[in-house]
């Protein structure tokens, strides 16, 4: 039988997701989505899996965004969006409520560089890649890249990003805050397993409940913010 489009590896507490699609840069096709699409809802639905990592297959790309051979060859319109609907990758990675850490090397371009900011840590290799150059081929991101990146940078520099399309590197990436951490390609994999051990040691009661506050609060004005941040200390300390 065919290697599956994505691996999916239970390491104790944790599960590591591998993009498979190294020939082709791990360029997110509708066979390939359909598999991340059902790991991540088992994701979401197993409450023994404490954390995941998201890495891709091969030497030279975490994911180099969607399959553009694709463009054009559904039958209509309405059937290709009804697809992206069904199989809503961004919408089920931006509800779970585990720790996502995304290990990211090579090329990280459209779908690939929004796949890894719906993740919650971003370990990036020397060699890593991070660009949406959707406008470079005419057209604009439609898997929240529009949106994502701006919160994770400030406004000039996701503006120069999206309309530019041009690569920020590794270090770059760093320094602007949307990677947390650069590391030698050959520690990648260690680095990411690091913060995946940590991370799974954890009461996953409070982890949970902390992101939760982090991103349920991040568009609520303070004061509601600070109200939820109070009813989720009060629900982990009842069920402690």
């Amino acid at each position: 039988m065919a290697e599956p489009f994505v691996i999916a590896e239970r390491r104790g507490d944790a599960v590591w997701l591998t993009l498979n699609r190294p020939e082709r840069l791990n360029a997110v096709h509708l066979e390939m989505r359909d598999q991340l699409w059902t790991h991540l809802e088992l994701l979401r639905d197993d409450p023994t899996v404490r954390v995941a990592v998201l890495r891709g297959a091969g030497d030279r790309a975490f994911s180099a965004g969607a399959d553009i051979t694709e463009f054009g060859t559904a039958p209509s319109f309405v059937e290709a969006r009804d697809a992206r609907v069904r199989r809503d990758l961004w919408g089920v990675m931006s509800t779970l409520e585990i720790p996502l850490i995304a290990a990211v090397h090579g090329f990280a371009y459209g779908a690939g560089l929004e796949m890894s900011l719906y993740c919650d840590l971003r370990v990036a290799a020397e060699d890593a890649l991070f660009a949406i150059p959707e406008v470079t081929l005419g057209y604009i991101p439609s898997a929240g890249g529009t949106q994502t990146v701006p919160r994770h940078v400030p406004l000039g520099q996701a503006l120069r990003m999206a309309t530019t399309g041009d690569a920020v590197p590794a270090q770059r990436a760093y320094e602007l805050g949307f990677v947390q951490r650069v590391v030698t390609r050959e520690r990648l994999d260690d680095a990411a397993a690091e913060w995946a051990d940590m991370l799974a040691s954890r009461d996953p009661r409070a982890t949970r409940a902390t992101k939760r506050a982090v991103v349920r609060g991040l568009d609520l004005p303070l004061a509601d913010g600070i109200a939820l941040e109070r009813r989720l200390a009060a629900s982990v300390a009842a069920a402690a």
